[in-house]
């Protein structure tokens, strides 16, 4: 995707010493492009716990990179194990983290010692390069819906809540980019971008990434979704995921669930999009045995924007003894669903229809 016709992937190596890693800050949009350098596999680490790199997708790209980074300090087994132990605690619940992660102890495990830097690099960048061609092909089969609609005539109107477009993969995003390609092929497209409270990544990267490729959106608060839907505002609804189970339950952003709700209320189809490395074959229950990672009170108690003096200020907007809970997802049930967007096709929420598309994986 491009920033003001730049193209751009949400993390590469730098071109200059071949070896360290660059990414945008996505803490500092849409205010600023800050592209930081990485050196460090502490300094990755750090990205992804303070979410520098969100999304589950890029999570593990940039896991895999951090892997290479300390292979390059230190290519002994016990670096390697350290390596991946300190990226795995990094966020509990994307499982794209973990998948990644096994995908590099299994390629660089066996091999010696002297070796083990090189591969990681190569590692990391299959994985990145995979990750662009599975969102692409997630973009073409979601494609197909927004075309449905579109042949009843007007604009076509979706939903998103959070941020799953290329800021939070490598490149396309999840479920932006049925949408992207939608555009791009001359159909009338329309996103209602929900802020996604606490952090705002749909009012502050969602709106800034349409905003960069043309797509023509409108933010509206978590709350307003329904309302849309209730007057038949919203023809779809679009979200990404960080895990979703082998029956279908959906772990994404919080509000997510809410979304799920409204949708089926209305009539509304509540379409998920995801690469297959987000599936967790190893459980069923999505309320029971999904992790739910708490974040931070600050989060909930403060906001951060630009004043109108043009400075960027974070104010508190709770009352200072008021404590506050964060959990940052929520688990939709499969039955909410209606249906999975996936690299091989569109699929059914249910274990008998993902274990059959994906019978060598599941």
């Amino acid at each position: 995707m491009k920033i003001d016709g730049t193209p751009y992937r949400s993390i590469w190596v730098d071109e200059e010493d071949g070896w360290s890693v660059r990414i945008i800050d996505q803490t500092k949009l849409p205010w600023s492009v800050d592209l930081v350098r990485l050196t460090t596999l502490e300094q990755m680490a750090h990205a992804i716990k303070a979410m520098l790199v969100r999304g589950a997708p890029l999570i593990g790209a940039s896991a895999a990179y951090g892997v290479a980074l300390a292979m390059r300090a230190d290519a002994s087994g016990a670096a390697l194990d350290q390596a991946i132990e300190c990226l795995a605690a990094t966020r509990p619940t994307a499982i794209n983290l973990r998948w990644a992660l096994g995908r590099m102890r299994a390629r660089l495990a066996p091999l010696p010692p002297a070796e083990r830097a090189a591969a990681a690099y190569a590692e990391a960048a299959r994985i990145c390069d995979d990750d662009v061609g599975v969102n692409e092909a997630i973009g073409r089969h979601g494609l197909t819906l927004i075309q449905e609609k579109a042949r009843e005539g007007g604009r076509v109107n979706i939903l998103t809540h959070c941020n799953a477009g290329w800021l939070a993969t490598v490149d396309w995003g999840t479920a932006l980019a049925p949408i992207y390609m939608a555009h791009n092929s001359g159909l009338a497209v329309h996103v209602w971008v929900e802020e996604t409270r606490p952090r705002n990544q749909g009012a502050s990267l969602t709106a800034w990434e349409l905003g960069k490729h043309g797509v023509p959106h409108t933010v509206i608060a978590d709350n307003a979704g329904g309302h849309f839907m209730q007057h038949g505002d919203v023809d779809l609804v679009i979200v990404g995921t960080d895990r979703v189970t082998r029956q279908g339950d959906v772990c994404n952003k919080i509000g997510t669930y809410l979304k799920a709700l409204a949708a089926r209320d209305n009539g509304v189809p509540f379409w998920v999009a995801l690469p297959s490395s987000t599936i967790d074959w190893t459980i069923r229950d999505g309320l029971a045995d999904i992790p739910i990672e708490e974040r931070a009170a600050a989060e909930v108690t403060t906001m951060t924007g630009r004043a109108m003096d043009g400075s960027i200020t974070t104010v508190r907007i709770v009352p200072s003894a008021s404590p506050a809970a964060n959990p940052a997802f929520d688990v939709t049930p499969a039955r909410l669903v209606t249906g999975l967007i996936t690299e091989r096709g569109l699929c059914e929420a249910r274990e008998a229809a993902l274990t059959q598309m994906f019978r060598d994986l599941a």
